[in-house]
């Protein structure tokens, strides 16, 4: 190993290291590698943002785009509305619903085709007074399985395709990725359905009440006790067995303004600031039967949903929002102070800080209010899924046939050759606006920007890679490694590994991590690099160990009231499920 192999090591491992650790954002580690490598002389500084040019990343960006006019059009709604019928049974709902939404994955982004199903699921679960932790984590999974099937079902596969014809001189098309996909995918669908969600804690898959849409461990609030609440000279100790089972103080506000704890043997006096754990329902009780009034600026009063024009609306902070990581004053701020957060639901971490005060963090279901107009628009800017209250309101069956055909044009040019797929793809955004299905603005705020970020800066991290011999180096290793294991061995130690980093590490920077090593290891074999780099496409999609793997885990997590080790629980079995599948079926379909 030569000094610039060292260095371009060095790079690989450090960069991996602050992917797992999550301390800083993922397209800012991806930056961070970019300028190192420039740094240490590794590439050309002129080719340090070819990256962003480079057609994978072009087309993810028009994905997401598309994703969002048929998220607009309605069309997973209004198939969604379709299917009452077949949630008579559990195994009926969770298959229909799961096949739904990999069939969208398959055609738009996977996070998108999950944003659109979640309250449909949501709105179904409770019209069948079932829990939705039996149904959601194995639509988040379907929303994974379904993005092997095509091309652009996920940006590893665009990412894989554009290897491909770097390597070979031409890509893989639109749906070279079915032959393994299709039956990975199908396969993956009925384990979930008929086995996967019964692997749950038998906590999670409890029945539920129809006006309790998913389980979390209640919400966190601040609350000010009023001169006229009869807890005023009792001792904390006697308040918390009078608030009941359902209601907890967890924390007192001091006099110097920050979080401790209650002091049990302490009276109460008037004007406290306590924090709360309560669900809605409770909390609201809570508030008129005690004397209670919420501590921030909003009035207690706004809890009792009188006027017409003020509504309450559970939400989730959707992976990518801008407000992860930000506090609850930043959203208001935000907000232009119409709307306020009056509770934050986190499951399974305790909040130890003032309400105001918090961080959210993706997956936190807030409890938010204001004017309907205010709500949709802000909701919308910020990345907030609303959870149904109302059911869901569909578009119009025209809005959905005009969508779904410039759709099928675009990919008819793409895949004819007569047009790139991302200049196809960018027609199709164009004739979305003409249509009115999509916004001018909404172009760029469909855009996931982080996502282009850590591509656009990977690639040449991993062009960096190859020009130090790296990737052949760590190839050689690879095969000298597992010189006596045959091919299909080879093919499914690739995968597992492809697996192990997407689990806790963003997909596509798996993709760019494994890919060139799978092609140098097809060089040294002199074989072709096909087989290695389906299985790396299919991997790098399956992460579902836990719910940092892929943002659809992540979304479902607080609406589910999932814990992180309940992800293993359906995703291991169906991780070996899929290597068993996907060996065979890779060897068949692209020999080596």
């Amino acid at each position: 190993m030569n000094f610039e192999q060292i260095l371009a090591v060095s790079v690989l491992v450090g960069t991996l290291v602050l992917f797992i650790w999550g301390r800083y954002r993922y397209d800012l580690v991806a930056a961070i590698a970019l300028v190192t490598v420039v740094l240490l002389g590794l590439i050309e500084p002129g080719a340090a943002i070819s990256g962003f040019g480079n057609p994978a990343v072009i087309t993810v960006a028009a994905v997401l785009v598309i994703s969002h006019a048929l998220k607009n059009s309605g069309v997973v709604e209004l198939i969604g509305s379709k299917m009452e019928p077949l949630t008579v049974s559990p195994v009926l709902h969770i298959g229909s619903m799961t096949l739904l939404v990999a069939l969208a994955s398959g055609f738009m982004n996977n996070v998108g085709a999950m944003a659109v199903m979640l309250p449909v699921a949501l709105a179904s679960c409770t019209r069948r007074n079932r829990s939705p932790a039996i149904v959601l984590m194995p639509l988040a999974f379907g929303s994974l399985l379904g993005g092997l099937i095509t091309m652009i079902g996920t940006p590893p596969n665009i990412l894989i395709a554009q290897y491909r014809a770097e390597a070979v001189g031409e890509s893989f098309r639109m749906f070279d990725f079915a032959w393994v996909g299709v039956p990975v995918a199908l396969v993956g669908v009925f384990f979930v359905s008929l086995i996967g969600w019964r692997l749950l804690p038998k906590e999670r898959r409890g029945r539920k009440s129809p006006d309790q849409l998913f389980e979390i461990d209640d919400y966190f609030t601040e609350v000010r006790i009023k001169k006229e609440s009869p807890l005023v000279g009792l001792r904390y100790q006697k308040v918390q067995s009078d608030l009941g089972e359902d209601l907890e103080v967890t924390g007192m506000v001091m006099a110097d303004g920050k979080l401790g704890r209650v002091d049990l043997t302490a009276k109460v006096k008037a004007d406290d600031q306590v924090i709360l754990k309560a669900d809605a329902t409770d909390l609201r009780a809570a508030l008129d039967d005690f004397k209670l009034e919420l501590a921030s600026q909003t009035p207690a009063k706004i809890l009792e949903m009188e006027a017409s024009d003020i509504m309450l609306m559970e939400v989730v902070v959707a992976p990518g929002s801008r407000l992860a990581g930000r506090s609850v004053r930043v959203f208001e701020r935000w907000a232009t102070q119409r709307l306020h957060v009056l509770a934050i639901g986190r499951q399974g971490r305790p909040i130890r800080r003032r309400l105001m005060d918090v961080t959210i963090q993706e997956g936190d279901i807030l409890l938010v209010r204001g004017d309907e107009v205010d709500l949709s628009d802000t909701l919308n800017r910020l990345q907030l899924l609303p959870l149904p209250q109302r059911g869901v309101q569909l578009t119009s069956p025209r809005r959905v046939w005009s969508s779904l055909l410039i759709f099928a044009v675009a990919i008819g040019f793409g895949v004819s050759g007569l047009l790139p797929t991302a200049v196809a793809f960018i027609g199709a955004i164009v004739a979305y606006v003409m249509c009115n299905i999509l916004n001018p603005r909404e172009i760029y705020s469909a855009i996931d920007w982080p996502i282009i970020v850590l591509l656009g800066a990977l690639i040449p991290v991993g062009q960096a890679l190859e020009n130090t011999g790296t990737t052949t180096l760590l190839a050689e290793q690879i095969v000298n490694f597992t010189d006596a294991m045959p091919a299909w061995a080879l093919l499914a130690l690739i995968m597992i590994v492809t697996m192990c980093l997407s689990d806790v590490i963003n997909n596509a920077a798996t993709v760019v991590v494994m890919a060139p090593i799978g092609i140098a290891i097809a060089s040294v074999l002199d074989s072709s690099p096909d087989p290695f780099l389906m299985s790396i496409a299919i991997a790098a999609s399956c992460a579902f160990l836990t719910p940092i793997g892929h943002q659809s885990n992540t979304l479902v997590m607080g609406a589910g009231g999932y814990r992180f080790g309940d992800y293993w629980r359906m995703g291991l079995p169906l991780e070996i499920i899929i290597v068993v599948m996907s060996v065979p079926l890779v060897l068949w379909a692209w020999p080596m």
